[in-house]
């Protein structure tokens, strides 16, 4: 008699992403173009990696005191601290009253499920969680598997082509008291003094706890410490918060997937109390972070020359994807496109809206092979001198064609 499968009820997961990149791969068109791409891509088209990385990998691999045991569970104190610097600056306040740290996790989506389990234990009357960011996050599934009730709103205005910072503040105005704000992409809102004033305001009054994401500190305006700036804000005035802070893009390790989930509290004692729970935690995740990631950032940022050869690279990476963004503006209105395009050069980071609907989406997936997302968001370092006009043309090919019509 047969044995039967304990696996038999279990159905095949419905495909959450990868579907254009696969769809992408299997076409035959020479043409075809992926512009979806989660990492920065060189004007060669390949992975962009800091120039300082290989350097360091090398020197790691020929390092003979180095020592591979595992690690503690906190991960190494030394990234630890210059990832927390990194992030505050040196003099940081929060720093300085030995009040802010972190656990090394694996990637950034480890910082979230971290987080989220602290929270769900320790937060026990908060169970819904507003994520409010620029694009569709993957943290709501983490939350949502943890039993919360998720509510995802978009910062971006597709009529208007900007981001909106009404629609955190009218969240926060209407949420309910105790609730958790996962917030991405605060920095790109760009509020006035005011609207700083009411969200601080609206988020103390009704006790909401902030959870922020860091994804690519200097890859947003080019300047790590405007990109974080906004931290200040919450620093200040006294909140508690947690914040994944991923290092990977910035470094060009998107194989390593290190990220940090730093924590900042009252006090010290508090603080302690916090990471002594979250290392309990770890245990059940993951026990012990990778290691090699952590080594390559922790080298760089603790010595002079290299980190100023990192950022000088970095700097350089943020200044090629502004001049992308500037030539395909400029190339729309030299055709004639018909639109203003200046909200792609209003836009920080690589990761941006080109500001078409759903319908000219498809004309150039379908017609001309340019696989974007449906929300129209590209990665604007996938465009290099190579396929630029191909881009532009078919952009203004299908903001023409009756077909791309809402």
């Amino acid at each position: 008699m047969p044995t039967l499968s304990v696996f038999l009820d279990v159905p095949l997961a419905q495909k959450l992403e990868g579907s254009l990149l696969k769809t992408y791969k299997q076409d035959d068109c020479p043409k075809k173009i992926f512009l979806a791409y989660r990492v920065c891509m060189t004007t060669e088209g390949q992975p962009w990696v800091s120039s300082v990385v290989p350097k360091i990998r090398l020197q790691i691999s020929q390092d003979p005191s180095l020592n591979y045991e595992y690690m503690p569970m906190m991960g190494m104190k030394s990234f630890m601290e210059a990832s927390l610097k990194l992030l505050f600056g040196k003099y940081n306040q929060v720093i300085v009253e030995n009040r802010v740290g972190g656990v090394h996790t694996v990637g950034d989506n480890g910082a979230f499920q971290l987080g989220a389990q602290f929270l769900k234990i320790w937060r026990k009357d908060s169970r819904i969680v507003y994520i409010i960011s620029s694009k569709k996050e993957s943290h709501g599934l983490v939350f949502q598997d943890m039993g919360f009730t998720v509510c995802e709103y978009s910062l971006w205005d597709s009529k208007q082509l900007c981001m909106d910072p009404n629609v955190l503040l009218d969240v926060a105005e209407q949420a309910p008291h105790g609730c958790i704000f996962v917030i991405g992409n605060i920095g790109d809102c760009k509020l006035t003094q005011s609207q700083w004033a009411r969200l601080i305001a609206s988020m103390k009054s009704k006790q909401i706890f902030p959870f922020f994401d860091i994804p690519y500190q200097g890859l947003s305006t080019g300047n790590l410490e405007e990109d974080t700036g906004f931290l200040q804000y919450f620093v200040s005035q006294d909140f508690e918060f947690f914040c994944s802070q991923s290092l990977s893009k910035i470094f060009g390790i998107y194989d390593e997937g290190v990220g940090v989930l730093v924590v900042v509290a009252l006090n010290n004692q508090l603080l302690l109390c916090v990471l002594s729970q979250l290392m309990n935690l770890t245990q059940a995740l993951w026990l012990n972070p990778p290691t090699r990631g952590a080594r390559i950032i922790t080298s760089i940022l603790c010595n002079p020359a290299l980190q100023g050869e990192w950022k000088q690279s970095l700097k350089e990476l943020v200044e090629n994807i502004m001049l992308i963004k500037e030539k395909v503006k400029e190339k729309l209105r030299l055709l004639g496109t018909p639109g203003s395009w200046d909200h792609i050069t209003d836009q920080n980071g690589p990761q941006s809206y080109l500001g078409l609907n759903s319908q000219k989406v498809e004309y150039l997936v379908k017609k001309k092979h340019i696989y974007i997302p449906k929300n129209g968001r590209i990665n604007f370092t996938c465009i290099n001198a190579w396929n630029i006009d191909y881009i532009t043309q078919s952009i203004n090919e299908a903001v023409l064609s009756p077909e791309g019509s809402e």
